[in-house]
């Protein structure tokens, strides 16, 4: 169930008060005085942007722009938030269904934002979400949002939500993480070194 429609569980619920307990800054008897974690990051500190002109070689057979185009380069920006945020190579172990929400017009300007929303050992989660900016009114419209597990090649910081905003991100992110089947590893003698 999204968390847009329904609170998180009481577990959730838990583990987002003991995070932003473990961010508290021990000096201080303050809730405004907040302090990461040994090998932490803060979430709004792991996102990169990009922005794509939709052009007319990129349209399918109505005239709209292909969801394969709008796949890649989702996939390329949050390759690169997990490869900055890691420190290395990250490798794909899972893509969430993906649902086209509202079509992209050629020539509209593309807006893509992605963010490391969970992490845990080794896995990093990123959300990408795609927008399109209307050239008359200015207005932004979500066209999808996409959910990619990747696996690094050694152990990543936690990321902390500061925010209530991004605590419900991070709970999204956990989410999409446990319905993973199951946790993958990467065979060595699989691996291309660039």
């Amino acid at each position: 169930m999204s968390l847009l429609k329904m609170a998180p569980n009481a577990e959730e619920r838990t583990t987002i008060h003991e995070m932003f307990l473990n961010t508290l800054d021990p000096k201080t008897i303050s809730f405004q005085s907040r302090v990461l974690p040994p090998n932490a990051v803060w979430m709004e500190n792991s996102k990169l942007k990009s922005l794509e002109i939709c052009h007319p070689q990129e349209r399918n057979i109505f005239n709209r722009i292909f969801g394969g185009f709008l796949m890649r380069k989702a996939y390329e920006l949050a390759w690169a938030t997990a490869c900055k945020f890691g420190g290395s190579r990250p490798f794909v172990v899972a893509v969430d269904d993906i649902m086209f929400q509202k079509p992209v017009e050629v020539g509209a300007l593309l807006f893509l934002s992605s963010q490391v929303c969970f992490t845990q050992n080794n896995y990093i989660q990123v959300r990408v979400h795609s927008e399109v900016a209307s050239l008359q009114n200015k207005e932004h419209m979500t066209t999808n949002v996409f959910h990619f597990t990747f696996m690094s090649e050694k152990e990543v910081p936690l990321v902390f939500p500061k925010t209530y905003g991004e605590s419900m991100l991070y709970l999204d992110g956990q989410r999409h993480f446990n319905s993973m089947s199951v946790p993958v590893t990467v065979r060595k003698d699989y691996l291309v070194e660039p």
